[in-house]
């Protein structure tokens, strides 16, 4: 499906080769602009590697919202100098409002897999990165 095309009937969607975003988790697309003509909604996995974790960023323009499917413990950081720290499990529901610094640690030795859903339907969202806060997440 071209970008912009709209469609004029519901789809199924085989989804998207997988890559290592900015921030370094990786995304396998399943719903986005590129793969179903999304206008509004990017819906997909992400997965963070056993002992893993995301570089320090905020995202300028949308919310992210993650299920957590399977994996052990994972730390997500958050606040303008990640000193808001909540552990996440299996089973549990992550927000992340437009605008917020975070990281997340995968603290298991298991990959850490996200069903992940934002309100930008591109792949490659709108990411700010924040290496000077890389340092304050072991």
């Amino acid at each position: 499906m071209a970008r912009g095309e709209e469609l004029k009937f519901g789809c199924v969607v085989q989804g998207a080769a997988s890559y290592t975003s900015k921030q370094g988790s990786v995304y396998a697309p399943g719903i986005s602009a590129e793969t179903a003509g999304s206008k509004v909604v990017f819906l997909g996995l992400v997965t963070i590697a056993p002992g893993g974790r995301t570089k320090a960023h905020f995202h300028e323009h949308h919310e992210s919202a993650f299920y957590f499917m399977s994996g052990e413990d994972v730390e997500l950081c958050t606040g303008e100098q990640l000193e808001h720290r909540e552990t996440a499990r299996p089973g549990d529901y992550l927000f992340i409002p437009a605008k917020v610094p975070h990281v997340a640690v995968n603290r298991g030795k298991m990959p850490a897999v996200f069903v992940g859903v934002r309100n930008e339907p591109t792949a490659q969202e709108s990411v700010v990165m924040l290496p000077a806060l890389d340092s304050l997440v072991p």
